[in-house]
């Protein structure tokens, strides 16, 4: 039988896949994308991931202490390969930093944390959501087979970054969602208490709660809490359930 050389990009990118099915932190599993990353790649090279968090780009998660400063760099520059990488969705090629032209602020930090050359492509998900940003010590590292190899890794991880990203969404919509409905129940017993002794209305009971609320300067659900609490005993079962 004839051996054969893994095909490492694609063998990253089965790990990539495995690792969202394993993974429930998405801080986590960015932090493991950017190590895949670097072993997708023959030799060795630094990893960044840049995405935008809000309206500000920001690294999520760094190979090593090298790629973290360097893509800072840009940051404070607000210029860069990874930044025009991120603003334009085409990939940057840097093949000698200290011959480059471009973002001369830039090079010439980038250069006094040793990086010689720089690859930076977009991640995208069907839009650009970010950069993977690649660094080597050495000028013209990122040949044709490192450039194909990079390539073929952010395409997998566009489409993982962006399942990820909507799934860290959807759960932290859902823990408002029972916070939500936490407050709600607590709330409604709350009207329950204020109705029977003051025999009223639950639209008076209501009034009478937010004027306590405006008053103490606490928030409505807070008087709630405090109102069951005080009748029964005890933190009532929603507060303490979500809290």
């Amino acid at each position: 039988m004839t051996g054969h050389t893994p095909d490492v990009p694609a063998v990253a990118a089965a790990e990539l896949q495995q690792l969202l099915l394993d993974t429930e932190d998405l801080d986590h599993f960015l932090q493991r994308l950017v190590v895949l990353a670097v072993d997708a790649l023959p030799g060795y090279v630094s990893c960044g991931l840049t995405l935008r968090r809000g309206r500000r780009p920001m690294t999520v998660a760094s190979s090593d202490h090298r790629a973290n400063l360097v893509d800072e760099v840009q940051y404070g520059f607000d210029d860069g390969p990874c930044l025009t990488s991120l603003a334009s969705g085409r990939t940057i090629l840097i093949d000698n930093l200290a011959e480059d032209t471009n973002w001369p602020g830039y090079r010439t930090s980038a250069v006094a944390h040793g990086v010689r050359s720089s690859l930076s492509i977009p991640v995208s998900g069907g839009e650009t959501l970010g950069a993977l940003n690649f660094y080597a010590s050495t000028p013209y590292f990122f040949g044709p087979t490192e450039r194909t190899a990079a390539a073929r890794f952010a395409t997998e991880a566009g489409y993982a970054v962006t399942l990820s990203v909507r799934l860290a969404e959807r759960a932290e919509m859902t823990e408002h969602l029972q916070a939500a409905l936490a407050s709600r129940a607590v709330i409604d017993q709350a009207l329950g208490v204020i109705m029977t002794q003051q025999r009223c209305s639950p639209d008076e009971a209501f009034d009478l709660l937010r004027g306590i609320s405006q008053n103490r300067n606490v928030k409505v659900r807070e008087v709630a809490v405090e109102i069951v609490t005080a009748v029964s005993g005890r933190l009532p079962i929603s507060h303490a359930h979500f809290r």
